[in-house]
């Protein structure tokens, strides 16, 4: 089957800005593509205990960090890492973006996260980027959810950077941050990377730490050293299994530093060891499954757990069966849900196998029980 592919790696000189498309129109709000004047340059992280939402305070040179923090937000549930869906055109799908970040807190995830890996952040132009936090942190403002930001860099100058900017949309509730990727810095050189990064964040940071990635392996000594300094509240683990490291990890958390499953395929097995939810891109589909599946093990339900989180890795498996995101964005896109199924080269669109392989997953997946909790009431 020949597939279409699009050629806008920066955007055409004839397009001027990226967004295309208005807000739903039933949805009624608008959102702040470009940060609001008024807002200055940071804000406070004053959290509301309930939702981890994020209020304006006293701009730059007193301006509150992440290790002024004394409480980060709450963690604990499924967040989803939102693709960036494209129109057949090229340019950011602002409607088809903000519908996903709706339905996924529709079905029951505490949270939505930005410019992940998963949003082929590294192919998007500062304007794109832009385009998308403000339009996630519309959502968020409307839905009171816990907004996450990638916003991680080799070097460590780039990195405090890009967390700076972080404080033109006060909804950012925390940052995502991997170890400093190619560079490959010991574990004395990323526990000060991030001992510099927490001085300037304007919010509170989880380390993003996706060996098969970055090149560094932390072993659970570096990992528990970088939870404990203040403004670090959690780690997205997504280390490719569950080894010895893993389980003297999960066995020894800092106070306040919660664990984050980040390998789709292992969150069952990282709910067990204690990890308190997931970032999981696989979640874009039947999200409030995993929802259920947090739920069972954090009920005690064991068997209703197992039998659960064995289909669920079987879909993450399916989903991860071609470089993220390809085959998910496939998926989406043959449930209607996002305008065309394209990714930005060096990513080439998915095969129809895999999306086939996927969706055969997806229809497969057992139906909710009684036992099951369902998606929470939102605002």
């Amino acid at each position: 089957m020949h597939q279409d592919t699009f050629q806008d790696i920066a955007p055409a000189p004839t397009r001027g800005t990226t967004h295309d498309i208005a807000p739903a129109p039933t949805r009624g709000t608008t959102h702040d593509v470009a940060p609001a004047p008024t807002r200055g340059t940071s804000h406070d992280i004053a959290l509301d205990p309930d939702r981890g939402a994020t209020h304006d305070a006293t701009p730059a040179p007193d301006r509150t960090t992440a290790h002024d923090i004394a409480r980060g937000p709450a963690l604990g549930g499924i967040h989803v890492p939102l693709v960036t869906p494209f129109t057949p055109a090229g340019d950011v799908a602002v409607a088809a973006l903000e519908a996903l970040a709706h339905e996924a807190l529709d079905a029951g995830a505490v949270g939505i996260v930005a410019l992940g890996t998963t949003a082929e952040s590294a192919s998007l132009d500062e304007a794109e980027r832009d385009l998308v936090t403000g339009v996630c942190a519309g959502v968020c403002r409307e839905r009171g959810a816990l907004l996450t930001v990638g916003a991680g860099a080799s070097a460590t100058r780039a990195a405090e950077a890009a967390l700076v900017r972080l404080a033109r949309w006060p909804e950012v509730g925390a940052a995502l941050v991997t170890v400093p990727p190619f560079v490959r810095p010991s574990a004395a050189g990323v526990l000060a990377h991030f001992g510099r990064l927490v001085e300037v964040s304007p919010v509170p940071l989880i380390v993003y730490h996706v060996p098969y990635r970055t090149g560094q392996r932390l072993d659970a000594a570096a990992l528990a050293a970088l939870g404990s300094l203040p403004g670090v509240v959690g780690v997205k683990y997504a280390c490719g299994g569950i080894d010895q490291d893993t389980v003297e990890l999960m066995g020894g958390l800092p106070a306040g530093f919660a664990a984050l499953a980040g390998d789709d395929a292992y969150l069952s097995p990282m709910l067990a060891l204690g990890a308190v939810g997931g970032i999981l891109a696989s979640a874009h589909l039947a999200t409030e499954r995993f929802v259920d599946l947090a739920a069972a093990w954090e009920a005690g339900d064991v068997p209703r757990a197992r039998a659960l989180g064995h289909a669920l890795a079987r879909l993450s498996a399916a989903v991860f069966a071609e470089p993220n995101p390809v085959v998910l964005k496939g998926v989406l896109h043959a449930l209607g849900r996002i305008p065309s199924p394209d990714v930005r080269l060096p990513l080439l669109p998915a095969s129809d196998a895999a999306v086939g392989v996927a969706l055969t997953a997806l229809a497969e997946l057992p139906a909710p029980g009684p036992g099951d909790a369902g998606p929470p009431t939102h605002p």
